[in-house]
């Protein structure tokens, strides 16, 4: 497992979320022993010269090769965070989506590559459990909007 650290500039990033049966579809969040602190919307950060539009449905393609709709209004996060005691600054830019490969939403686990190389897991997770505190959410707040 590699060992990650947050970027020491600021990030503009995308995520999108994935409901289905009451449940989000996110990517786990480890810390450096590997245990899973959390989870995570899919997305990522957003290129210079692209909209956020064209963010999420390039990251969508290329973390589990899907076309998305984009099914809601836009809402924006400023995401100030501790990892491994190194902070983050990110500004994450979230909307609902609809996956078009809809045998994903059968799958219980989703394997993917995030840019690094590094093998990530996706799951469904309760939105009931998220809201209970039982699976720590990022960004924070994100919880209050489901």
């Amino acid at each position: 497992m590699t060992v990650w650290r947050p970027t020491q500039s600021i990030l503009v990033k995308v995520i999108g979320l994935a409901m289905y049966k009451g449940k989000l579809l996110a990517a786990e969040i480890y810390s450096d022993s590997g245990d899973v602190k959390g989870v995570r919307p899919l997305g990522g950060r957003i290129e210079f010269g692209e909209t956020r539009e064209t963010a999420l449905r390039r990251e969508f393609q290329e973390e589990l090769g899907t076309d998305i709709e984009i099914t809601s209004s836009w809402r924006m996060f400023e995401n100030l965070y501790q990892h491994e005691g190194e902070a983050g600054h990110e500004y994450i830019l979230c909307a609902s989506v609809g996956l078009l490969d809809t045998q994903l939403y059968t799958q219980e686990r989703l394997v993917f590559s995030e840019d690094s190389g590094e093998e990530a897991i996706a799951r469904w997770y309760s939105v009931k459990e998220c809201k209970r505190g039982e699976i720590p959410l990022f960004p924070d707040g994100l919880v209050d909007i489901l």
